[in-house]
């Protein structure tokens, strides 16, 4: 929970310095210190075992002015209302980095799915669903998958939103199957976003990725498609972990035969002898880092031993604004998450767009815009970083923020 409102109030700040910078006054910052709403919801579902149990759910909008809001759902058993509200912030600026039509939305539910049968989570989805009606849908609010949804899940909450709006509603949510209106390319959006950025940050430190050494904090959904990529594209990803342990190969490790052999959960490691620890994996020699797991992972305590001359965020908040102030200091080029990451709210977008046009996109078509859009969103970040001699993080900050303050200006709010 502290960590939770940690997050929260760390997101807080970079907004208030990003708002300064751009020369907003305070009444910008108490506008887009908190969501516009914030609703919570209780939602009964009956549970295979005949007994109704009631859920906690919260779906937050932070700012509207630019256009709907947009942000996943996430069912975990430590979803919170600060992180909720934390979140949508983030989806703002992750929508203002990329240049989207969208404010930032977000929303959980405190369960733990792991522990729960198909039927139980369809009739919670569906449940969720009927308990926010009022405030989402394709022109208000438009969720997504996120931490233990799928695209299963989503096509029960747009199925459940179609039968209540009398008329299927395909652009009421994205990352659905491709048969009910998906796009083509969202699964591998994220990481195929992180891999743009990688590159990019490679040519402005004269790297070339063939011959990069590449370390991947976590194998789960963004890191093993991450390291699918870039050793396809000749990188050596030479250490990769896990919740259990790390591998670590000079030469390079064999990413293929990785992914034949991990399980559901992205767990392979535990089929080796020689594993290293995760914290070993972080300080390795290397030429990019990519924190792929969980928040917290560069600390005051470890930024002075790392080695990489890049360190790419997959994951949220993997490093703390500590080590964020000393990687700068030591000439790393960091690349935050609300960048990095923004690849899967970019292809949510195109989804949208083709569901609300009814015509469909191929996936090369879908992978051509996600390269322009990322392209165009990382050279922004970095010509403001170094034009203002600020960091990447406070740069994207800044870019992310500026077009939700603009509206708010223009529609008067402020």
């Amino acid at each position: 929970m502290a960590e939770n409102l940690n997050l929260f109030t760390s997101t807080q700040e970079v907004i208030k310095k990003a708002l300064q910078k751009l020369g907003y006054d305070e009444g910008m910052y108490e506008l887009l210190k908190e969501p516009l709403r914030m609703l919570e919801v209780r939602i009964p579902v009956k549970m295979d075992n005949g007994q109704v149990k009631v859920f906690t759910g919260y779906r937050a909008q932070h700012n509207d002015a630019v256009g709907p809001t947009k942000g996943g759902v996430r069912f975990h058993p430590n979803v919170s209302e600060e992180e909720v509200k934390a979140l949508s912030m983030w989806m703002t600026l992750k929508a203002g980095i990329v240049d989207l039509p969208y404010g930032g939305g977000k929303g959980g539910v405190i369960c733990d799915p792991r522990q729960m049968s198909m039927g139980e989570l369809e009739r919670l989805s569906r449940g969720y669903v009927r308990a926010t009606s009022q405030i989402v849908g394709p022109t208000k609010d438009i969720p997504a998958p996120d931490v233990f949804t799928n695209a299963q899940i989503m096509a029960w909450m747009m199925d459940e939103y179609s039968r209540m709006d009398e008329f299927n509603s395909p652009g009421f949510i994205t990352g659905k199957p491709i048969v009910l209106g998906g796009s083509l390319g969202r699964d591998k959006a994220t990481a195929q976003g992180v891999t743009i950025v990688i590159e990019e940050a490679a040519k402005r430190r004269n790297i070339d990725i063939k011959d990069a050494r590449i370390v991947i904090q976590g194998f789960g959904n963004a890191g093993s498609f991450l390291a699918k990529f870039l050793s396809d594209l000749g990188a050596k990803v030479v250490g990769i972990s896990d919740a259990y342990g790390a591998l670590y190969d000079p030469e390079g490790l064999d990413i293929d035969y990785l992914l034949d052999r991990r399980d559901s959960f992205g767990t392979v490691t535990t089929l080796f002898e020689n594993t290293i620890s995760n914290k070993e994996l972080l300080e390795l020699e290397c030429d990019i880092l990519v924190p792929a797991a969980i928040e917290n992972q560069l600390t005051a305590e470890n930024a002075h031993r790392i080695k990489a001359g890049i360190v790419v965020e997959a994951a949220n908040g993997p490093t703390t604004s500590e080590a964020t102030k000393i990687l700068n200091e030591r000439g790393i080029l960091l690349v935050p998450d609300v960048l990095a990451s923004a690849g899967g709210v970019t292809v949510s977008y195109f989804e949208w767009v083709q569901n609300n046009q009814g015509y469909y996109w191929t996936e090369e078509e879908v992978n051509e815009k996600l390269l322009k859009k990322m392209v165009e969103a990382f050279d922004n970040v970095y010509t403001v970083a170094t034009s203002r001699n600020i960091d990447m993080r406070l740069a994207a900050y800044m870019v992310g923020v500026r077009k939700t303050a603009e509206a708010s200006r223009f529609r008067g709010w402020v």
